[in-house]
């Protein structure tokens, strides 16, 4: 069974993160699958609007920690930079993309939903930026939440490390709707039936548009990161955050 689902129907697509038992972890195979099935959707003159969501109870959980600790602990060598890249892949994509999400959205997965352009959840879903309580750093977050929703309330989201409920998320525009579990994905649809209603190169541009000021004088905000995920993401405390995540434990902190 593949890690990510992807479904085209007569004019929209369905991406579904699909590894339930880890809470659709972003691991395994799923960024490989993510890209091919987004080279195909881009590549399709058919597919004009996109929709991602989860399978299971979770949107996604983010990074897969345990799969983290364990190359920790063999001691692969990796890239442990996360200074947040130009997009993830969803905002990239010259055509609209829709968050449906139905449960938790944590880490890499509040992450996922933030490079989509529009967000709607079910009542069933929560929100949050954990990393500060595993020792790392929210990555993509730091640097797109306050384009989204504003410094007050991403400083809130970032700093605590807290959990946004789905009554919060809208009140801060985090998403634009909240609808009961069984109605999530029908309107979804309905939204992509009101985008795919417009003419498609107005819709092209407008997007297009959406992204310049997305991603304005953002370069500055990934130079300095740079250098703080250097000196945090290098730390004990870095691998501290993982492994006692994986063992289910309280960690120690040693570094700061």
């Amino acid at each position: 069974m593949p890690d990510l689902l992807y479904e085209k129907k007569d004019f929209y697509a369905v991406f579904t993160m699909n590894r339930p038992e880890r809470l659709n972890a972003l691991g395994g195979t799923m960024n490989a699958e993510r890209q091919a099935a987004l080279d195909d959707f881009n590549s399709d003159p058919k597919m004009r609007v996109g929709i991602v969501t989860g399978a299971g109870r979770a949107f996604c959980a983010g990074a897969d920690l345990k799969e983290m600790a364990e190359r920790n602990a063999s001691g692969v060598a990796q890239n442990r930079r996360i200074v947040g890249s130009a997009s993830m892949g969803y905002a990239a994509s010259p055509k609209p993309f829709i968050a449906a999400i139905n449960g938790l959205a944590i880490g890499g997965g509040f992450e996922t939903s933030m490079d989509c352009d529009i967000r709607i959840c079910s009542t069933e879903a929560y929100f949050g930026l954990f990393e500060p309580k595993r020792g790392i750093l929210a990555g993509y977050g730091m640097h797109h939440l306050p384009r989204i929703i504003g410094l007050t309330h991403a400083a809130y989201i970032l700093l605590t490390a807290d959990r946004v409920s789905p009554e919060q998320a809208k009140e801060w525009g985090i998403v634009s709707e909240v609808t009961e579990p069984d109605r999530l994905l029908p309107r979804a649809v309905e939204i992509a039936e009101m985008i795919v209603a417009n003419a498609p190169l107005s819709i092209e541009g407008t997007k297009a548009m959406l992204q310049a000021w997305r991603m304005a004088k953002i370069d500055d905000s990934y130079r300095l990161g740079a250098w703080v995920s250097d000196r945090v993401l290098l730390s004990d405390d870095a691998k501290e955050g993982p492994k006692a995540f994986a063992e289910k434990r309280a960690p120690n902190w040693v570094d700061g």
